[in-house]
């Protein structure tokens, strides 16, 4: 979705500005002139005439740039993004099996989730300075200058509307979005790896490996008791050791009892 919202923004923004131009003969003045342009802002090829108070001559101008090269980019990297987020969701669903097996399927999914973060990112500054151009290269007051009319101080040049840029706005945004979700997504998609995976295995291996360390050979041998058990009853109760048929922990309070 969020991808979706980006490339619309972008490529399907058009837009448009009005001038007004009033020579010091009223005859020859063009109070609406309207210049037109959209996506991919291609905008030394649009065109549009202008009077030059100077008769009924009239002189055909260009706006100044290109900057199809950024948008052209970021419409790209979100239309693919979008492919690639819809096949992605097909496979979770349908074919999960497959998916993991021989973890390939996560390792390619964490590898294509790395790439598109960074185009993300890129993309969007990318098309951020592109829009900042473009906004430059369309203010009425620029444009203006273009004009040789508006060179000449008898004649008055106003600009009459501005073009409307939240759209384009709003796609520099949610290019942005599309990174920071993105990148968040790496992590998800990390814990589904085998790397993920084999580095939480070996600390349990580990631990699970230490009891049989000591239960074999360590302090259950025979060496703390015939029984061959460290807390074995009659560790401490032995004939032989003591001298009583009783454990040590009652010895000591009836000898104490039969001395008083």
């Amino acid at each position: 979705l969020f991808a979706i919202f980006a490339f619309a923004t972008c490529g399907g923004y058009s837009g448009e500005l009005r001038l007004s131009v009033d020579c010091a003969n009223k005859s020859e003045s063009d109070l609406s002139i309207d210049i037109a342009f959209a996506y991919p802002f291609r905008l030394h090829q649009v065109n549009f005439e202008a009077p030059t108070c100077e008769g009924k001559r009239r002189e055909t101008l260009a706006l100044i740039g290109d900057f199809s090269s950024s948008a052209e980019f970021f419409v790209t990297i979100a239309v693919f993004a979008f492919l690639y987020s819809l096949a992605a969701t097909v496979v979770y669903i349908f074919f999960q099996n497959k998916y993991r097996e021989n973890n390939r399927g996560p390792l390619i999914d964490f590898i294509v989730t790395v790439v598109f973060s960074f185009l993300w990112l890129v993309s969007s500054s990318a098309w951020a300075k592109g829009l900042s151009d473009v906004k430059v290269a369309t203010d009425p007051d620029e444009v203006l200058l273009l004009m040789s009319a508006c060179k000449q101080q008898s004649n008055k040049c106003l600009p009459v509307r501005s073009p409307v840029m939240s759209s384009l706005n709003t796609s520099v945004v949610f290019g942005y979005l599309n990174f920071i979700l993105w990148a968040g997504n790496i992590w998800f998609v990390f814990k589904e790896t085998g790397w993920h995976s084999s580095g939480q295995r070996h600390p349990a291996d580990t631990m699970e490996k230490q009891p049989g360390g000591y239960n074999q050979g360590g302090y259950n041998q025979d060496s703390y008791g015939p029984s061959g058990g460290y807390n074995q009853p009659g560790s401490y109760g032995q004939v032989g050791e003591y001298g009583q048929s009783q454990s040590y922990g009652q010895s000591g309070p009836t000898s104490f009892a039969n001395q008083i």
